[in-house]
């Protein structure tokens, strides 16, 4: 039977042949077609030479969370057809380059095998090596074109906006598309799946988590990011520095007006962060878990000396260096309680790139009025993949949120400051910034124990006395963060399901499956940490709650029951941490295997 709009491909690559803009072009084509589509580059940790792939999901019900089982597989890596073979679901079609035949072992009855002779046309066509590997990928996609049914101006019309500027390579590619289009008819190839154009899609818009932080920093007020590579962060920093090159240059003097500073580590990155969030820049930090475990000396500067600063954090796979390229949720514990001591951080989690923009720009907001760090958590699926989304709005009128930050006027109404001091009940004291004026507001800045006039004591009374207003600055802290979404109007079951981040993509779409075959569940999103009473009471009105998360420890379970004093026989984990997204098939078969969900 013919599957329209609803299906898996899978390219099998080797990093570094320039596979990763021919898949692209693949995926945008169906998107172009009106057809929602959710694509995961799965790539090596090493520079190039080592199996890659890329995974397209095209869902018409809009399902964008990954899915088991692979219905297309583009095999053009012989290092590991074997392994790309096997992966093929039942019924289920491989494409392959047929230069050279398959050894027989890999033959498997149960799906179609499709030649097409890649390296052979590019041979005949081309003189260049460098050429012949680029277009083999370009002839696969026009193959792929005329099998599925995807219309050919289509890739024409992303030919042009790629190559802009650079026109006279657009005829090239056009060619190598044709060449793979021409072989299908001419051998009249078909398989059971293709692409009928729809309008599903909207004004909505593909773009990575990472490049959404970059800009939500722009239009957040950011001026000043430093940053130490590292996988899979360094686009933030990167695509800041590009948008910064576009939006934040003088137009009369040609003056950049930000900074952007490689430092020599992630710890550096973060003290130079808080330096100019002490001067009164905005600025913030990229990195993942190995550089937030570097930064955490600095990270509790930042919330004990009250110097406020974000940070970008895009989680991969640990401990140690674990996988880099592999995605996980396993920085929760660490974010939200870094640094020794006593220390608490906000911390906003995004499920979409609109959010990662969104979030990003608040965090700038709460960072100044909370005179803290604000920690901006991600993972690697959401920051290095490509997702459909909302388009992103800003709203020209909005002014920042400074805090409580004094003026020379202000210091000249007042009697005595106390920088630590808190006169308004909400734990936040007043600040000043360097050179606001000649006499008043200088105080010197540490992370040793000080009195409500910054002046050094080891007093234990002192001590406690600051330690409990940060407790109270804490409380606050919950008013300001974005509320937990909640999926219905009234609760209607006794189980719940608890997610966050890109849990979400695969949580709903469980959802929706369970309540297919009978059970009813209700559903809340977390969005922000701390936790707001909307999580408290969806907790306390289910007898039993699945919390779904993407690491071993069910790190964000034991948030709930730390913050939250709920009692963890309520609290059901179901738990994916093999580096890769869980899917909704996983989700629904933990479920069951516990308990049958039921109306």
């Amino acid at each position: 039977m013919k599957k329209t709009n609803d299906f898996v491909i899978r390219f099998a690559n080797v990093n570094g042949t320039g596979s990763a803009s021919a898949n692209f072009l693949f995926a945008k084509s169906v998107f172009r077609m009106g057809i929602p589509i959710s694509a995961k580059n799965i790539f090596p940790s090493n520079i190039q030479g080592l199996p890659t792939w890329y995974e397209v999901r095209v869902s018409e019900k809009g399902y964008l969370g990954r899915r088991s089982g692979i219905d297309l597989m583009v095999a053009v890596n012989p290092q590991s057809l074997e392994k790309d073979i096997a992966s093929v679901k039942e019924g289920g079609v491989l494409l392959y380059d047929c230069t050279k035949p398959l050894y027989e072992h890999y033959l498997r009855p149960d799906i179609r095998f499709i030649g097409i002779p890649l390296m052979k046309l590019c041979n005949e066509a081309y003189t260049d090596p460098r050429q012949r590997q680029l277009f083999k990928n370009i002839i696969y996609v026009g193959a792929l074109a005329e099998l599925l049914g995807i219309e050919f101006n289509v890739l024409e019309d992303l030919l042009a906006e790629q190559f802009a500027g650079k026109e006279k390579l657009i005829p090239y590619n056009v060619q190598a598309l044709q060449m793979g289009v021409d072989y299908v008819r001419e051998n009249n190839l078909n398989i059971a799946l293709n692409v009928e154009r729809r309008d599903l899609i909207g004004d909505k818009i593909l773009m990575e988590g990472n490049a959404a932080c970059a800009l939500g920093a722009i239009y957040g007020g950011a001026t000043m990011a430093a940053w130490y590579p590292i996988t899979p962060s360094t686009s933030v920093a990167q695509a800041f520095e590009s948008y910064a090159e576009q939006l934040r240059i003088d137009p009369v003097t040609g003056q950049k007006k930000f900074a952007v500073l490689q430092a020599e580590d992630e710890l550096a990155a973060m003290g130079m962060v808080i330096g100019a969030g002490w001067n009164g820049a905005r600025s913030f930090t990229a990195t993942s878990g190995p550089g937030v475990s570097l930064m955490n000396e600095f990270i509790g500067l930042s919330y004990f000396a009250e110097i406020p600063a974000v940070l970008i954090d895009v989680q991969r796979t640990g401990p140690s260096t674990g996988m880099p390229t592999r995605t996980q949720q396993s920085d929760l514990t660490e974010v939200a309680y870094a640094s020794h001591g006593d220390t608490k951080h906000p911390v906003l989690i995004p499920s979409n790139p609109k959010e990662c923009f969104e979030m990003t720009a608040l965090s700038f907001d709460l960072a100044e009025r909370l005179q803290t760090l604000v920690v901006v958590l991600i993972d690697l699926d959401l920051g290095m993949n490509d997702h459909v989304s909302e388009p992103l709005k800003w709203d020209d009128s909005r002014t920042y949120d400074r805090g409580k930050v004094l003026s020379a006027d202000d210091l000249d109404r007042l009697e005595k400051w106390g920088r630590y001091l808190d006169v308004d009940g909400d734990g936040i004291p007043y600040r000043t910034l360097p050179g606001t004026h000649p006499q008043k507001g200088g105080y010197f800045t540490r992370g040793t124990s000080r009195d409500e006039y910054a002046k050094y004591t080891e007093d234990g009374k002192e001590y406690k006395k600051n330690m409990d207003r940060l407790l109270v600055k804490w409380e606050t802290t919950k008013t300001l963060m974005p509320s937990a979404e909640l999926y219905q109007s009234a609760y209607q079951s006794d189980t719940g399901l608890l997610f966050f981040g890109t849990t979400a993509y695969a949580a709903t779409e469980a959802m929706e499956r369970l309540e297919a075959e009978g059970g009813q569940l209700d559903a809340i999103r977390i969005k922000s940490f701390p936790f707001g009473p909307e999580v408290e009471d969806f907790i306390r009105q289910h007898k039993q709650i699945f919390v779904i998360e993407q690491n071993r420890d069910a790190q964000m379970r034991s948030l709930l029951i730390n913050e939250l004093d709920t009692n963890p026989a309520k609290l059901i984990p179901i738990l994916n941490y093999d580096g890769m997204p869980i899917t909704a098939a996983n989700i629904v078969n933990l479920i069951q295997a516990h308990q049958p969900i039921t109306s």
